[in-house]
């Protein structure tokens, strides 16, 4: 996709921010380019990390969220907050690259599933099928014209018994499986920097000492019969060295950290000690990571170079300029996001695929009841939610959230005695149900 394609993606789901998503969407694509330049000059072009600066709700992990969703790449949000300073109890940053290598597995993992599901459905039908009907194996001193009159009639059989298996109609019968008997827990390994995120699990390593060979027949409903069955024939055909392969190769050529509360690990002119105590350790050990080196994981040595990081703070308390100076350095492409107006509010409850009026009326839906917006209505919501949010704590757009919440709560409440009603939401129900909430705010003041 070019630049103006993907922009114009994200303005399906995201309202405003033109600003990020030309950024996002330039990083995109020149990680597109960059595969297409001169083998001597791939290595040396490295991806335009991306600071996005803008108050709580305004769509910062959306634009990163839907990014990674447009061009299927490894994502994986962590909170820099979470982090800790080698040397201390808690995750270390290199964490967050081991997270994204094991959604890359699952997500090849997943797409090989796919192309090998309909051998592996065809082997678990004839697998359950066994179960369920063995076989026949004539006797031994039957003449050859009565085997295969035997036969053939037991092949009709079981075909339709086939037949009737594949259309849904044996789905409650019972089948016997083994499954696995062992009792022993998930055990991880701890070392001097923390939990260590590459554990390891005994039962695979001494399943004849610690139980983990030992398996125990099980009744199962045909229905679930066929589906774990299938889920070990799709195992068996999976290449697991091929899987990983694709999937560090992914990670490193078009994986994305978005890394979201960065303004909480900068100082902001506090005094050392306490909860800061290793905030310029996180940075300092953020700083190989984004500018390139190599992790250790499970699955093999993994090169940061060239994995896309883009990180995301308010900024209320610290300033940009409270990050070390190299960790600004590698954060190059600096984006402001704007403040939501009023406006913006009513935009993003009508105009994106999956706005906040199309998912509640989908959920009324399921209960056969038709939920009717008018525009005096949202109006009146984006009102209160932009009021709320001066008055009170800005929330950005998830403001929009309480204040839907609160108007359709008796209504949700009572749907499931509503079938066939069509409820119209105007002006008057919103003032009728959202009430006076002007009180609210003196909330903080209460002990």
């Amino acid at each position: 996709m070019t630049p103006r394609e993907i922009v114009a993606e994200l303005d399906r789901y995201i309202i405003g921010q033109e600003k990020a998503k030309r950024a996002c969407a330039i990083a995109l694509r020149n990680r597109r380019r960059r595969q297409q330049v001169p083998p001597e000059l791939i290595d040396e072009i490295l991806p335009k990390n991306i600071l996005m600066i803008g108050s709580t709700g305004v769509g910062k992990t959306e634009i990163a969220r839907r990014l990674a969703k447009l061009a299927h790449s490894p994502f994986v949000k962590v909170e820099a907050s979470k982090f800790t300073e080698v040397g201390y109890v808690g995750r270390d940053v290199e964490s967050m690259i081991r997270d994204l290598v094991e959604i890359a597995i699952n997500m090849v993992k997943e797409e090989q599933a796919v192309m090998v599901r309909e051998k592996a459905r065809e082997r678990a039908v004839n697998r359950v099928l066994d179960l369920y009907h063995p076989p026949l194996r004539p006797a031994a001193n039957l003449s050859d014209e009565d085997r295969d009159r035997i036969l053939a009639r037991h092949d009709a059989h079981r075909t339709n018994l086939r037949d009737k298996l594949i259309a849904g109609e044996l789905d409650e019968e019972k089948v016997k499986l083994e499954v696995n008997d062992a009792q022993t827990p998930f055990m991880t390994v701890f070392n001097g920097s923390g939990t260590e995120e590459i554990g390891f699990n005994i039962k695979d390593m001494l399943p004849n000492l610690l139980g983990g060979g030992k398996t125990k027949e099980k009744d199962f409903p045909i229905k679930e019969a066929l589906q774990r069955v299938q889920q070990e024939e799709e195992q068996k055909l999976i290449d697991m060295d091929s899987v990983t392969k694709v999937a560090l190769e992914r990670v490193e050529n078009s994986g994305i950290v978005f890394l979201d509360e960065i303004d909480k690990i900068a100082a902001g002119g506090r005094q050392a000690g306490g909860p800061d105590v290793s905030r310029q350790g996180v940075q300092r050990d953020l700083l190989p990571i984004i500018e390139g080196c190599t992790v250790n994981t499970k699955y093999g040595m993994v090169k940061t170079d060239h994995i896309l990081f883009i990180a995301a703070g308010a900024f209320h308390v610290a300033k940009v300029s409270d990050l070390l100076p190299e960790l600004q350095g590698r954060l190059p492409i600096q984006v402001d996001l704007e403040s939501l107006t009023e406006d913006d509010f009513f935009r993003i409850l009508v105009e994106p695929k999956n706005s906040l009026i199309k998912q509640n009326t989908a959920l009324m839906k399921t209960e056969d009841v038709t939920l009717e917006f008018t525009e005096e209505a949202n109006r009146e919501i984006s009102r209160i939610a932009f009021a709320a949010n001066e008055t009170q704590e800005n929330i950005g757009a998830r403001r929009l959230h309480a204040v839907m919440e609160k108007v359709l709560e008796d209504l949700f409440f009572d749907a499931s005695e509503m079938g066939g009603h069509t409820v119209v939401i105007d002006l008057t129900y919103v003032q009728e149900h959202y009430g006076d909430q002007s009180t609210s705010d003196m909330k903080k003041y209460i002990l």
